[in-house]
């Protein structure tokens, strides 16, 4: 290979996420969920997303009441606790928490006794279905939530995969304005071959509003490391118009 050859691909390989600002879909606080375990494993890991280029996170540790029974107060010290380390550790990265609420019962009756939820900016809620089941009450939930005043961002739409034959359900979502959210780590192929042709569908459609990296162990920022390296992917990302900047 030339020297001309390789100064012009080392040009070429310098991407990252900059272009978004901000990630708004994690799980970093330590012990509350299935993500990061303990503080020195969040500290780790928000290290790394700061070197893909993130500026700033809302990570979203799980409300789901059967699994995992989170509220804002038992989510508040693990919180401060993982923004006093990196004060103390001088990682110089925006850092905040809201949450990924699983819809069922349990969110009605939130919305029913007037529990403020927990936001990723201003009134958006970030929302998740049932991976194996298509929801009953889907329709009566995101209705219920945008009469309570918020605005419900549909987590990982590409791995609701009953979805995938009934693809007319994701521009229904769209057409009556609800946001939806794509993992970056879709379009690698982590999770199955299906969900990462459904994840390039919704991104050419351009039915998806948020990417996120659901960033949950070191696996997953290897995986996301990784697509940095996809020039052809990372192209396509960056020419998106995603509305992550204005979180």
């Amino acid at each position: 290979m030339s020297l001309f050859n390789l100064s012009n691909r080392s040009k070429h390989t310098n991407f990252d996420f900059s272009f978004l600002h901000t990630d708004m879909h994690s799980h970093l606080i330590p012990g509350v969920d299935d993500g990061s375990p303990d503080l020195d494993t969040s500290l780790a890991l928000i290290k790394r997303l700061k070197s893909c280029g993130y500026k700033k996170l809302i990570t979203t540790p799980h409300i789901f009441k059967d699994y995992y029974p989170n509220k804002a107060e038992t989510l508040q010290p693990g919180y401060m606790e993982v923004k006093h380390a990196l004060k103390e550790a001088n990682i110089n990265i925006e850092f905040q928490a809201a949450a990924e609420y699983f819809l069922d019962t349990h969110v009605m009756d939130l919305l029913d006794n007037d529990v403020p939820l927990l936001t990723i900016s201003e009134n958006k809620v970030l929302t998740e279905f049932s991976m194996m089941n298509q929801p009953m009450h889907r329709d009566e939930l995101l209705f219920k939530l945008r009469v309570k005043g918020y605005e419900p961002v549909i987590a990982h739409v590409e791995r609701y995969t009953y979805y995938h034959q009934q693809f007319e359900q994701y521009r229904n979502l769209f057409d009556n304005g609800f946001a939806l959210q794509l993992n970056i780590l879709s379009l690698s192929g982590i999770y199955g071959k299906k969900v990462r042709k459904a994840a390039y569908r919704l991104l050419d459609e351009g039915l998806v509003k948020y990417l996120g990296t659901d960033l949950h162990h070191s696996r997953h920022a290897s995986a996301l490391e990784k697509i940095l390296q996809d020039h052809k992917l990372m192209k396509k990302l960056e020419a998106y118009p995603w509305d992550n900047p204005k979180l």
